[in-house]
């Protein structure tokens, strides 16, 4: 929602809708605007943008009941407030059931009711984050591809996340990134802050490691004396980013104590430097990432549930590497061409089976891993084709994958074993099945198959001859 809502007070007491609006005001929940008559609501909001109703029940020309039912009919998205002198269960589970948001009698609590209006402000901003997520998602072109022009890519996983993301970045919302290392969760971070549209800065602090004052400080800032050698004002990361966008990133590593602190500023919007005895309010939207499995961190106790659930109004999963392999060929490319850039060299010539080796490789640093790769490929290249073992880390681990022996397949298994079932195959099945594997890993590259069998390209063309000539039954 732009800007502050509109809250509409609908009442027949005129002193009880100023006092109303001079508490709205000053709690910053939104604009207040007063109507006397519940027969001038329809008008109002057919007219206006109402973010919220407050409604009494006993009023002239039209009960509140009728009033909350013309809402429903016209604007359910609308949440509906009843404040009202009748103290009577049935009524408000009556309303409650048509529709009401709460049901807060007179003389209210300003403070309940204070809270009351930021609960129901958000489930509707909530409500028209949903409407923009189906919109989005039913439409698959990019309203603002230019905001992801850092981000090379060609897999559809990757622009359905893209999708998501326009969805869900006019939200002051947190988002919670998760990935693998090396995956690009900042650059993710960063074209979230641009789709928002936010005018202040993108600011990113890693919270890995940072605990005690430290943090606070940190994140906080200090006032003058705060502490022995604070000699003059600090400006915290979160005033640093107002207006714009704080990115917390490797959040799974965070200590218990600062957890609580950064679960209190995300409650309740508001922050004190150390040395402060005044709050201040927090303008920023927050962004955290990790590489944790939080999960088990949850189950160990060693994250915050609250936490993690206050975070993860919004989740982004970036796939590794290995589940895009589309990418491989684009990023491998573009990172030679980099590399070469930058190091005052010519781009080296590569073997025409390179992208096959790498898309046979895991990628456990993922994009990071193979633009260092690219790199150090590049430095270490003299002149003619780049060999392909300066291509690939000498102890790297090939890619997982199925391979069917004896009725059972390896992807049932949580490594790269074998699995034979109840009847071993003979050597000879067993080898030929390996060799099978091999090309279709290889996509039919004959030296890449051998070369991922550690033999040479003539010994796996001799053995594939022979088996046609001995059972062309099993043939290759």
């Amino acid at each position: 929602m732009e800007g502050k809502p509109t809250i509409l007070l609908v009442d027949d007491d005129e002193a009880l809708l100023r006092t109303l609006s001079r508490a709205i005001r000053l709690e910053q929940l939104g604009t207040p605007v007063a109507c006397q008559d519940p027969r001038e609501v329809a008008s109002w909001i057919s007219r206006q943008d109402i973010g919220l109703v407050l409604l009494d029940l006993l009023m002239p020309h039209l009960p509140g009941e009728a009033v909350l039912r013309l809402l429903k009919e016209k604007r359910a998205d609308i949440p509906v407030i009843i404040l009202s002198a009748v103290q009577n269960l049935e009524t408000a589970v009556r309303c409650v059931k048509e529709g009401a948001f709460d049901y807060l009698t007179k003389p209210c609590d300003l403070s309940r009711l204070s809270v009351t209006i930021r609960n129901a402000l958000r489930q509707y901003e909530m409500s028209r984050e949903n409407q923009r997520l189906m919109f989005r998602l039913v439409d698959p072109s990019l309203q603002h591809p230019e905001c992801f022009e850092e981000i090379l890519t060609v897999s559809p996983a990757m622009r359905n996340i893209f999708r998501y993301m326009e969805a869900i970045a006019p939200s002051p919302e947190p988002v919670f990134i998760f990935g693998e290392t090396g995956v690009g969760k900042e650059l993710i971070a960063r074209a979230i802050h641009r789709l928002s549209g936010r005018t202040g800065p993108f600011v990113a602090v890693n919270v890995a490691g940072i605990d005690g004052t430290t943090f606070s400080d940190s994140l906080f800032g200090h006032v003058r004396g705060a502490y022995t050698g604070a000699d003059r004002i600090r400006e915290g990361l979160i005033e640093q980013a107002a207006g714009g966008t704080l990115l917390l990133d490797e959040i799974g590593d965070l200590g218990a104590d600062e957890q609580t602190k950064l679960l209190r500023l995300l409650q309740e919007g508001e922050y004190y430097p150390l040395g402060a005895d005044r709050p201040r309010k927090s303008c920023c939207r927050f962004l955290a990432t990790t590489n944790r499995d939080l999960t088990s961190l949850l189950q160990s106790g060693r994250f915050r549930a609250d936490l993690y659930y206050r975070l993860q109004t919004h989740l982004v999963r970036i796939p590794p590497l290995r589940e895009r392999p589309e990418d491989i060929p684009l990023l491998a490319e573009h990172f030679l061409r980099q590399a070469a850039e930058r190091l005052g060299k010519p781009i080296p010539a590569v073997p025409p089976e390179w992208i096959t080796y790498l898309k046979t490789y895991r990628f456990p640093g993922n994009v990071r891993e193979l633009r260092s790769l690219m790199t150090d490929a590049v430095s270490r290249h003299e002149k003619g084709i780049i060999s392909i073992d300066m291509l690939l880390p000498p102890d790297r681990e090939p890619v997982a994958k199925g391979l069917e022996i004896g009725g059972i397949s390896s992807e049932q298994a949580n490594t790269a074993n074998l699995i034979f079932g109840n009847v071993l195959p003979t050597l000879e099945e067993a080898k030929t099945a390996l060799v099978q594997e091999a090309l279709r890993r290889a996509g039919n590259n004959l030296g890449a198959a051998a070369r991922l069998l550690q033999i040479s390209r003539r010994t796996l063309s001799r053995y594939m001859m022979e088996r046609r000539l001995n059972s062309r039954q099993e043939s290759l």
